[in-house]
């Protein structure tokens, strides 16, 4: 009994070294400020070193082994620790500013919204406004599903309403050096930080729809005035402390849809651990079944009637393009329950 107590801990103990070798070698390769070479060799020599020491746990020298892994990892630990995300340098034109905004009563000021003018993915005009909106006029709000890798993984946005059909849409996004490209291992290894975009629909939605060619949808949810209130100004709140205080982006742990379920939760949604939330692309599902959607239609409708590609494209962009791509697009009931709880 006690040899096969022995064997068991020594796969446990084994697995637990393969997997720490893994990330170790992935965070020298992707993060060791040194050259290419310099970062393959690091992380390969971190690699031998936990396969030696998996072999070692087999063995008559297993707990040196173990305990020189652990100090050689811990060591890995607190370099890793110092690790911080960048506050200026060369951004991509789209993320190259943080929004921030300020209350005064029932005013919100934001500086630094965007309004691009999109012609193609390389030619387009710049611009970040600075814009009031009155958050007494708030009334909806709406999920922008953008699929851009198959129906598994989208990127989300919500989009705030307001008395007067104007839309204000925030997008939490990688912050990608110009030139760059998003990589979703690589953003697990503090590769770029985090960004919350406020812009247009026009802009932020319209690039994905009309010039990305994504497969862009859009649910409205079902949500009070006041929760929406209450949601926006979250998002302002995390803007401004992102602003003061750069994080970085991770593809599991801090991207656009647990950014949103945090915020919800930090406002009182109740919104319960459930694997869409990781695998976002069923994010609609898990809203109708948590009652955020229009409960009158069964989910395969909403989701036909969800796409906008067709009407985005046929808007051109125009300044009436939020309205177009909610024709047909069927709204909650009045009165309905707020939220995802």
């Amino acid at each position: 009994m006690r040899r096969i107590a022995r064997i068991s801990l020594a796969i446990v103990l084994s697995l637990a070294v393969a997997i720490l070798s893994a990330w170790a070698g992935l965070a020298m390769w992707y993060r060791l400020p040194v050259a290419e070479p310099g970062r393959a060799v690091a992380g390969l020599l971190f690699l031998l070193f936990g396969l030696a020491t998996v072999i070692a746990l087999f063995g008559r020298f297993r707990n040196r082994a173990f305990v020189l892994f652990a100090a050689a990892f811990a060591v890995v630990l607190v370099w890793w620790s110092t690790i911080r995300p960048f506050d200026h340098a060369d951004w991509a034109p789209e993320v190259a500013r943080q929004v921030t905004g300020v209350r005064d009563g029932n005013l919100l000021t934001l500086t630094d919204v965007r309004d691009f003018e999109w012609r193609s993915g390389t030619d387009f005009t710049e611009r970040w406004t600075m814009r009031t909106y009155d958050l007494s006029r708030v009334q909806t709000v709406d999920l922008f599903m953008s699929y851009w890798s198959g129906p598994n993984i989208a990127h989300v946005i919500l989009s705030f309403g307001f008395a007067g059909g104007d839309y204000l849409a925030w997008s939490i996004e990688v912050r990608r050096h110009g030139g760059g490209k998003f990589s979703p291992i690589a953003d697990l290894f503090k590769s770029n930080p985090l960004v919350i975009v406020a812009a247009d629909e026009r802009d932020v939605v319209g690039v994905r729809s009309n010039v990305r060619g994504e497969d862009v949808q859009i649910y409205r949810l079902k949500m009070s005035p006041d929760a929406a209130r209450a949601l926006l100004l979250e998002y302002v709140s995390d803007a401004n402390a992102l602003s003061a205080t750069p994080e970085f982006y991770n593809s599991i742990t801090t991207n656009c849809t647990t950014t949103i379920v945090k915020m919800m939760r930090a406002v009182g949604d109740v919104v319960p651990l459930d694997w869409r939330l990781i695998v976002n692309g069923y994010l609609p599902e898990y809203a109708y079944a948590r009652g955020a959607l229009d409960s009158r239609l069964p989910m395969s409708v909403l989701r036909q009637l969800a796409h906008i590609d067709g009407r985005a494209r046929a808007s051109g962009l125009s300044p009436d393009f939020s309205r177009l791509i909610r024709v047909s697009v069927p709204s909650p009931n009045p009165g309905s329950r707020p939220g995802f709880d």
